[in-house]
């Protein structure tokens, strides 16, 4: 591989990026600009890309998307390095129509029910791997202790072996036994580390956590999601104890790689490396903290909407300000990943491989989970259980809407979207 070929491989750029026309325009169908997607592929060398908050699609457009990608990246990329497409299947395969959507973690976790998580990840995975995706960024592994923060009903939420067992069995139930088995995905557990605690409430701002603290609860759910085998690690997108994570080797070295015994890929989250120069100004320029963060130990880079990081990267490199054995490294925890996962011998199944696409049994797992999340919090004057026959008034402006019920990550980023609201 060439040095371009390496740095590509580091580095994920969003679908707007090949795209046609307006990204945020979603009255548009959607389409691949195949021009756009040969230099980014055949030129940059990129070898990940990932969805973004408005593109929801039929299995069918999904499978063409991916099928396309594939076959640029397989068939015209002289290394024929296939593509790892990501994407937030977060409570199901939420950006394909038609997907059975599950309970947001945090309702998970008041079924008190690993076997259930275990369930739906396992049916999120067969869904998603039917549209052609095989890298999953959930579980959200953060502990949810602070009401202020704005992602807390995305976590298990406060208690350290509830978050620890119902992740665990969430990994388990995305990547199965063989991640290159057709039905499973790479899991990504996220956000490493100390990403739910911001002292401000406010998202992606500073942490301060004590080493006590950290140890005790903030990460047992990581090292127990290590320990059953997490393929990926997304990276806070904050700073903790004053000390921006995606910059901070004692934490992405000494403590992931050395002392929890972390193989797999890390990865940033949304311009992270980015956010080193514009928020946590560590940085003097893009080309500094794309040095500072890859020396730190990050692997894949989500940038995602710049064509210059792998020209930056390409210089540090050569300049000697990154050493080559960083980036071999780096590549080849990616390219592992894409053997363990089969993309080079199968990087697409045929759809009649996926009988139970949103199945009526797979409804009736999304109906279990969201009855066993159901919490009695008051029950005044014994109004429950309801007497058989009774009728009931339900009102008010989220009695019939999807949209309050199904929350983030439904079809769209914030799950806001009026056309998937009946």
């Amino acid at each position: 591989m060439s040095l371009q070929d390496k740095v590509g491989e580091m580095t994920q750029l969003s679908i707007d990026m090949v795209s046609v026309g307006d990204p945020y325009n979603l009255k548009e169908p959607h389409q691949l600009d195949t021009a756009k997607l040969r230099h980014v592929l055949l030129d940059l060398r990129v070898g990940s890309l990932l969805n973004v908050g408005g593109h929801a699609y039929s299995l069918q457009h999904w499978r063409e998307i991916i099928t396309t990608m594939q076959r640029i990246a397989m068939e015209e990329k002289p290394t024929g390095i296939p593509v790892l497409y990501g994407i937030d299947a977060i409570h199901g395969a939420n950006y394909t129509l038609g997907s059975t959507l599950f309970p947001q973690q945090i309702g998970l976790a008041a079924t008190w029910n690993p076997a259930l998580a275990y369930e739906t990840a396992r049916i999120t995975a067969y869904e998603t791997r039917a549209s052609c995706i095989p890298l999953n960024f959930s579980p959200v592994l953060d502990i949810g202790r602070d009401p202020r923060w704005p992602r807390l009903w995305e976590t298990f939420g406060e208690d350290v072996l509830l978050a620890s067992r119902m992740g665990t069995s969430m990994v388990q139930g995305y990547q199965g036994t063989q991640l290159n088995d057709p039905y499973q995905v790479a899991a990504c557990m996220k956000h490493f580390l100390g990403y739910s605690l911001p002292r401000t409430g406010k998202d992606r701002t500073p942490a301060y956590v004590p080493e006590r603290q950290l140890r005790e609860y903030v990460l047992p759910p990581f090292e127990a999601a290590i320990k059953a085998g997490a393929a990926t690690v997304m990276i806070n997108s904050a700073e903790m104890n004053g000390i921006p994570v995606h910059a901070n080797p004692r934490i992405l070295k000494d403590l992931l790689r050395d002392e929890l015994g972390f193989r797999g890929v890390a990865m940033t989250d949304w311009e992270d490396i980015k956010l080193l120069v514009t928020r946590h100004r560590v940085a003097k320029d893009y080309k500094e903290a794309i040095k500072l963060a890859i020396n730190a130990g990050i692997d894949l880079s989500m940038v995602p909407v710049d064509l210059e990081y792998t020209a930056l990267l390409k210089e540090l490199v050569e300049e000697g300000e990154i050493p080559m054995w960083r980036i071999d490294e780096a590549v080849r925890r990616l390219l592992t990943l894409k053997f363990e996962l089969g993309l080079f011998e199968n990087p697409y199944y045929p759809a009649a491989q996926y009988p139970d696409f949103a199945s009526e049994k797979h409804q009736q797992a999304s109906y279990r989970a969201a009855s066993e999340s159901i919490t009695l919090l008051k029950n005044e004057e014994n109004l429950l259980p309801l007497r058989p026959g009774q009728r009931l008034l339900v009102c008010g402006p989220t009695a019939n809407s999807l949209i309050a019920l199904n929350g983030g990550w439904s079809r769209t980023w914030q799950g806001t979207d009026p056309r998937y609201d009946t």
